[in-house]
């Protein structure tokens, strides 16, 4: 009998829950965590699907669950099955009686200022009745709401172990630091490198934040010291202001100024970032239940995302 037939008729939802989770959470003990069901119970389940598959998709060992290259063409798949599904039944939902939805959304500045605005325009496409809830905030200030209740979704970076405790990350995007101008600076008349760019004022984000440690460890590695002339702020609209209008030189995550670099606005200086950037996701709490509209805004946000930024 063929062996795709097979599949077709022997799959079933709980493969793809079990599967999804799995490549989501990392480990079969979170996935079982978040599934509520027993190890074993999803193990079973797990390799039910791969010998219906006939491949293995996922890698076991000590630092837990890792796709295989099968794995990862799978999940694309498997995760819009279960979205399509979702949609399906959403459309069974007498929308008259329904109290319009409300969605708590935590984000990082740079990525209110970035990539979200584009993705709340889609998602309104699909969910017209949903309020959208949206906090700017520090990733600590983020991760604590997350895991207090007051959020439903965070887009924000993966932190310390015990910071992550009790929480699901799914990463996106790797965001780097980009050093940018205003398009007409004088800097860009003359060859580029970090100890001149420091020779002109500075904008940029607060001691103890992410891009602020990135910031530092490419000063230190090219034995460079930011100037007196220093401006320290979370206000990413502030920053933006400063680049854009005087000779301000923003130190800023890539994720921030995209649609700025997209349309010539700002000009990102040749100066190579620090490392290969800060992981960038989804984060949800573990265990919780996702309203429909976390889900779409979930899925919306994964169609969404600019890969590694």
């Amino acid at each position: 009998m063929d062996k795709n037939y097979l599949f077709n008729q022997r799959i079933r939802l709980r493969h793809l829950h079990t599967f999804v989770a799995v490549a989501q959470q990392g480990t079969l003990g979170r996935a079982a965590e978040t599934l509520s069901l027993s190890q074993p119970a999803l193990s079973k389940t797990l390799n039910e699907l791969e010998a219906l598959a006939g491949a293995r998709l996922f890698e076991r060992g000590r630092l837990g669950a890792q796709l295989t290259t099968m794995g990862e063409q799978f999940l694309t798949h498997a995760v819009r099955i279960l979205d399509a599904l979702n949609h399906a039944g959403q459309a069974f939902r007498p929308v008259e009686l329904e109290e319009p939805a409300v969605l708590r959304v935590g984000v990082l500045t740079t990525v209110a200022l970035g990539m979200f605005p584009s993705i709340l325009e889609r998602f309104h496409q699909e969910q017209p009745q949903a309020i959208v809830q949206v906090a700017t905030l520090h990733n600590n200030v983020l991760l604590a709401g997350l895991k207090a209740g007051e959020f439903d979704v965070g887009i924000g970076r993966m932190s310390d172990p015990e910071m992550m405790t009790g929480l699901t990350y799914e990463l996106l995007f790797l965001e780097s630091l980009r050093l940018v101008v205003r398009p007409d600076h004088p800097l860009l008349r003359d060859n580029v490198t970090l100890s001149k760019a420091l020779a002109w004022p500075v904008v940029i984000s607060p001691e103890g934040t992410a891009p602020r440690r990135i910031a530092e460890a490419m000063l230190r590695e090219q034995n460079c010291r930011l100037p007196a002339t220093l401006v320290e702020t979370s206000s990413t609209s502030l920053a933006r202001q400063l680049a854009l209008r005087y000779n301000y030189v923003w130190f800023v995550p890539s994720g921030a100024i995209r649609d700025d670099l997209l349309h010539r606005s700002l000009a990102a200086l040749p100066v190579a970032s620090h490392g290969p950037g800060e992981p960038v996701g989804i984060i949800t709490r573990s265990g919780s239940r996702l309203s429909f509209s976390s889900e779409v805004l979930i899925s919306t946000i994964r169609k969404s995302h600019p890969g590694q930024a």
